[in-house]
């Protein structure tokens, strides 16, 4: 399982019958209540936003990110925004410098911008303009977009793209007529943003909606409209414009993981076998999916195991599953021989492998010992400790494992995982990937990290290593950093 993350590219918050722009502001703030002392007319704000999605797009293109072995609805797409008040409980139910009170117990939308309507994000940050000449206050903006605008010459259907009464009539936008997305409720407020977007962006992918300018965050109208408060209630997230690390991002976690049976092939099981493709060095795919045999030792073929169909799993690997294969003696030694492999209209030879048939019981340890939990040691290739890579580089890392205190070679069948972070401070680690199988090849085990979808900083890496019960965490045994190109 990997993931990618895509970022937004242009955003703003519109505020109610309000011409101010607020797009490169670093917080997002949603509020709803009472406004500048007025209890009336109500106030409130919607969050807008479009994400970037040429690169998730051309890695589906290149099929990095494949759907042969799973399907489109396997690809998952998640929503991720910070909250401001995450890091401290004591500001719950406290009031904000501008005098807000925090929000809690409310639900926020997800909803696609509707009639796919163009729109700029604009250059404002602040919310009201203080000064008294507004000329001198660089920050304040009523440029579009706002309420009313989309860009200098346009605006929108209508005002704060849809009205929360079910008012509007001919060509406007009711609330009801919004594609709601999903939902999320916050009980205390300080919950981070994770809506599911699966369905929305996948759709987007495979061309079965088109020309989405963009999504809005808002409450529920029965919020929105809420009268006679007395007080203004917020809740915040870090916008792009963040000076932290907590960038929102849409991440999109998809199946590519290898784990190659050939050199632990068990009698009478499941068994995945796989075929590695390169062209100087780089992974190429097939015209078509290959087809697969299975020979035995005498090169003929095995009754039931013949024209097995394989799947692509990621970019120049394809997997086939072989199920219940038996042998008599054992171990035993058969060929996987697969066929109809053509690149760009180029026909190549069937390639031949070998593969021995290993017995039931080395699966197993069966006796009167119980298995104690093994210490192991790791080291990497790829990457060098405390390295500086740029944003640009795709690094194939090589994770060597070797059982701690022993004389033993690599192992190659073991229960492994990694887990990618950056530190905030010395007590707060803020992930990057959450634990992660590590891929199990004949030659050994590795993991691909893209930095071009990750935000500069100092990563670290942690292995987690599963056996016998025990779960052994071992600490930074990996760090590194990532910096921009000039």
């Amino acid at each position: 399982m990997s993931i990618h993350k895509s970022y937004f590219d242009k955003t703003n918050t519109l505020i109610y019958n309000s011409y101010t722009n607020t797009a490169r502001n670093p917080i997002v703030e949603l509020f709803y209540g009472r406004v500048d002392n007025i209890a009336v007319p109500l106030g409130y704000s919607r969050y807008i936003f479009n994400i970037d999605l040429t690169d998730l797009q051309e890695k589906i293109t290149d099929k990095i990110i494949s759907t042969g072995c799973t399907s489109f609805s396997e690809i998952k797409h998640t929503l991720r925004m910070t909250n401001t008040s995450f890091f401290d409980n004591e500001l719950l139910n406290d009031k904000t410098s501008q005098g807000r009170r925090r929000a809690t117990s409310f639900d926020l939308i997800l909803f696609r911008i509707p009639q796919n309507q163009q729109w700029d994000s604009g250059v404002g940050y602040d919310y009201y303009d203080f000064n008294s000449n507004p000329l001198n206050d660089r920050s304040f903006s009523n440029r579009p977009s706002n309420w009313f605008e989309t860009t200098t010459i346009s605006g929108w259907t209508t005002p704060g793209l849809y009205d929360n009464e079910n008012s509007v009539t001919g060509t406007g936008v009711n609330y009801s007529g919004l594609t709601i997305i999903d939902t999320q409720h916050f009980e205390f407020g300080n919950e981070d943003i994770e809506f599911d977007m699966t369905n929305e962006i996948n759709s987007i992918l495979s061309g079965g909606t088109t020309g989405v300018t963009g999504w809005g965050i808002a409450y529920y109208p029965e919020v929105e409209n809420i009268s006679g408060l007395t007080e203004n209630y917020s809740v915040g997230f870090f916008s792009p414009h963040t000076q932290t690390f907590y960038e929102p991002f849409l991440e999109t976690s998809y199946n590519d993981l290898i784990l190659d049976d050939r050199n632990h092939f068990i009698n009478e099981s499941v068994n995945n076998l796989y075929l590695y493709l390169y062209e100087d060095g780089i992974p190429v795919n097939l015209d078509a999916n290959p087809t697969v045999d299975i020979l035995d030792i005498n090169g003929d073929p095995v009754d039931g195991f013949t024209g097995l169909t394989s799947c692509l799993v990621t970019e120049g690997v394809y997997k086939v599953t072989i199920n219940n294969l038996s042998s008599e003696s054992l171990p035993c030694l058969y060929y996987d021989l697969w066929k109809n492999l053509s690149i760009n209209g180029s026909s190549i030879d069937d390639v031949e492998n070998d593969f021995a048939v290993q017995p039931k019981s080395n699966k197993y340890k069966i006796g009167t010992t119980t298995e104690n939990p093994k210490l192991y040691g790791f080291s990497f290739d790829g990457i060098k400790q405390s390295e500086k890579v740029l944003n640009t580089d795709i690094r194939k890392i090589n994770v060597n494992i070797k059982e701690a205190y022993t004389s033993k070679s690599t192992l190659s069948n073991i229960k492994v995982y990694y887990r990618i972070y950056v530190k905030e401070g010395d007590k707060t680690e803020v992930q990057v990937q959450d634990w992660t199988r590590i891929n199990r090849t004949p030659d050994g085990h590795y993991f691909i990290f893209d930095t071009r979808d990750k935000i500069p900083n100092e990563y670290y890496v942690d292995i987690k290593v599963v056996s016998d019960k025990n779960t052994e965490t071992y600490k930074r045994e990996l760090q590194f950093q990532i910096v921009n190109k000039k």
